[in-house]
């Protein structure tokens, strides 16, 4: 597996190797020693799966301390334009983001960590998101940010997507406080 960093410390871009042959495929999609290898000590104890039509939107959605989540997103069936946005008070990038492409064909995972917003756009109808979490779904702890707000600087690829009426009634960066 080859672990890539990005431009935001703490967002990692998994490749799997991908072994073929006339019977399909096989892959390691997760593996634990990789990830303590980088010093990354992450106990998965959820994982979530969700099924969504093209245009749609999901997020951008966090969890608060004491039950922040930290994330592994792949997609099995479709593709999605994948978002983590930094709200790390004291970071230097807060407020900035990065976006990657996940497929069904790129096999590719996205660890996002806690202190980050994320959420994803679906490019393909019937897309297929399946992502593991470090703690449980808590729904006090249920956090925020309009997906569409101009300071961070998405590039949606779309004007008029779906998105539910709690996503569009979300708070903007300026008015959001970050538990972080």
């Amino acid at each position: 597996m080859e672990i890539t960093k990005t431009s935001i410390e703490g967002l990692l871009i998994l490749t799997p190797k991908v072994h073929t042959d006339p019977r399909g495929y096989f892959f390691e999609n997760f593996r634990k020693n990789h990830f303590e290898e980088l010093g990354i000590d992450i106990d998965f104890v959820q994982e979530n799966e969700s099924m969504s039509q093209e245009r749609t939107i999901r997020g951008l959605h966090l969890q608060a301390p004491p039950h922040a989540q930290d994330k592994l997103i792949r997609v099995i069936k479709g593709s999605i334009l994948d978002i983590a946005v930094d709200i790390r008070s004291e970071s230097p990038t807060y407020g900035q983001h990065v976006a990657i492409t996940l497929s069904e064909d790129n096999k590719t995972s996205f660890l996002v960590p806690r202190g980050f917003a994320h959420g994803f756009y679906c490019l393909e109808n019937d897309t297929i998101v399946n992502y593991k979490c470090s703690d449980y779904y808590n729904q006090e702890s249920e956090m925020g940010l309009f997906w569409n707000d101009p300071k961070m600087g998405i590039e949606w690829p779309i004007l008029d997507p779906i998105v539910s009426e709690k996503d569009k009634h979300q708070p903007r960066l300026q008015d959001f406080k970050s538990p972080f």
